[in-house]
């Protein structure tokens, strides 16, 4: 259970609970509080939009241990607003903080689905599986009203060109004919993040994600449909959600889970400021020893980038971590089979009419 939060100050609404600098902002500093009646009205934010031209949406991945290799992504930032979230440093590229303008400046790329069927028209590009939410989730709340991950999902299948999706959110169904479309000819594969199963920790980690139940339908809904499903057990925080792995594992499994991943928590850049403060704020208690258990699955830091073991971490609670993983996916029969693309039906359709289905 989550504990009753020391300060009153706290934004049960949003992951962040301020604006770090900036370090890309030579100018910028750091409003932490201002004096006055209306203190909490003046941090409260509503979101809001940006709509952005982008140049370019596939991005080819070089880090050898994220088990990808392009991603797209059709938002940056999120309205989520998962405290750990290593996609916050990115914002900072697009001038903004990792902090509360992560999750409440979203930039809308709305020209997407075009840059994709660009970027399949290229006689260059070799066919391979492109993921979306490489970055951040693209089924985010504003993808309710913009539509522009169906689009993409559109483009993949007019292209046959597989795809990976990774999601918090249960408006993956909303676009289920086009799912199974693609499932059809072997070209995707769709996995929901289930960090936990205690509801009163997604609230305060997760907070404007979809319930973990809802989660769980969406694996169930998938699976029964014959789509190839799993689940991201991730990340595991020592100390908060890493001794939920066995009911994770064992109710994605039930709800016909076929694959399951883990990493364990690192917080690189402005992310590790950002996730004390709320560390500090919602888990008064027990804030220390859980950032020391995250300092102990790195070499003594919580941040981490060396290859490898930046993903699991190493050290003692990292292996333990490991062991109990391994174990629960072996029990429940997760990750016995393997996952194979069909790339062979790739076809460049530039200047023709061809149908979608």
């Amino acid at each position: 259970m989550v504990n009753q939060v020391a300060n009153d100050r706290f934004d049960k609404g949003r992951g962040a609970q301020y604006n770090p600098k900036n370090k890309f902002l030579k100018g910028e500093y750091v409003q932490e509080h201002v004096e006055g009646i209306d203190d909490w009205e003046h941090e409260k934010r509503h979101t809001q939009y940006i709509f952005d031209e982008s140049k370019t949406l596939v991005n080819k991945v070089t880090s050898p241990d994220v088990g990808m290799l392009y991603s797209a992504n059709p938002y940056q930032g999120c309205e989520h607003g998962c405290i750990y979230c290593y996609a916050r440093n990115s914002h900072e590229y697009w001038g903004y903080s990792a902090g509360l303008d992560f999750e409440s400046r979203i930039v809308v790329k709305k020209n997407a689905p075009a840059l994709l069927r660009k970027f399949f028209d290229n006689k260059n590009w070799v066919p391979a599986t492109i993921s979306l939410s490489g970055n951040t989730d693209c089924y985010q709340p504003i993808e309710r009203q913009m539509r522009i991950t169906r689009q993409l999902l559109e483009v993949c299948l007019e292209y046959r060109n597989p795809v990976g999706i990774l999601s918090k959110n249960a408006l993956v169904l909303r676009d289920m004919d086009i799912i199974k479309e693609l499932s059809k000819m072997n070209l995707v594969r769709v996995f929901s993040s289930i960090t936990s199963l205690d509801e009163d920790l997604r609230r305060v980690m997760e907070p404007r994600t979809a319930s973990y139940k809802s989660r769980l339908k969406v694996v169930e809904t998938l699976a029964k449909e014959g789509i190839p499903t799993g689940i991201m057990n991730a990340p595991l925080i020592p100390g908060l959600n890493d001794m939920h792995i066995h009911d994770v594992l064992k109710a994605a499994s039930e709800a016909g889970a076929k694959w399951a991943g883990y990493t364990v928590v690192r917080l690189n850049g402005a992310i590790g400021n950002i996730f004390k403060d709320w560390l500090e704020k919602a888990f008064p208690d027990r804030a220390a020893k859980v950032w020391h258990q995250i300092c102990e699955c790195h070499g003594g830091n919580v941040n981490d980038s060396r290859f490898g073991n930046r993903i699991v971490g190493d050290g003692k609670f990292a292996e333990l971590i490991k062991t109990q993983f391994k174990l629960y996916c072996a029990k429940y029969k997760l990750n016995e089979e393997r996952m194979e693309w069909n790339t062979s039906d790739f076809r460049r359709v530039k200047n023709q009419q061809l149908s979608l289905f």
